[in-house]
């Protein structure tokens, strides 16, 4: 997708496409976003067929003690891969994502403002993306947004071009 023309509505818009063609159950662990993802699937198409709903998990012992993450630092690709994996698991989804990260103004755990870790777990393993977004703290969490957005996309995309088994 062409992020410049693309809102997060019509990311949503093609998930919602894909995922009823594929018959897929939409799942999300999300801490630095804080809900802002789930709010956009639940806006698409028939969103009660594909979309099974998001944990919120802000505070590290909820990442802990409802999606299983090992305890330890929180904005790590260990933390994003634990949390798509424990949501997926959770809601009993096909695939999930799981977002993690520092919004800003300062730095957090070492890392530097707009560090993003995400996940997206499905039937076939997790494949991570760690990024640094530029801006303040509302300028990462809409950019993390749309990023997470386009990697379910991608990820759905991938999965209807596969071939059969």
């Amino acid at each position: 997708m062409d992020r410049s023309t693309t809102t997060d509505e019509d990311r949503a818009d093609r998930i919602a496409e894909l995922a009823q063609g594929l018959g897929v159950r939409i799942a999300l662990a999300e801490s630095l976003t804080a809900g802002r993802i789930s709010a956009v699937l639940g806006r698409g198409q028939a969103a009660s067929d594909w979309y099974c709903g998001a944990v919120v998990a802000y505070d590290a012992e909820v990442k802990f003690s409802v999606l299983g993450v090992t305890r330890g630092p929180v904005v790590t690709d260990r933390c994003a891969r634990e949390m798509a994996v424990g949501v997926r698991r959770l809601l009993d989804a096909d695939l999930a994502l799981g977002i993690t990260g520092v919004g800003g103004p300062g730095p957090d755990e070492g890392c530097p403002p707009g560090t993003v870790h995400l996940a997206v777990a499905g039937p076939d393993g997790v494949e991570s993306q760690h990024v640094v977004l530029d801006g303040d703290p509302a300028e990462v969490v809409q950019a993390a947004t749309s990023l997470a957005l386009d990697e379910i996309v991608g990820a759905l995309v991938s999965r209807s071009t596969a071939p059969r088994r």
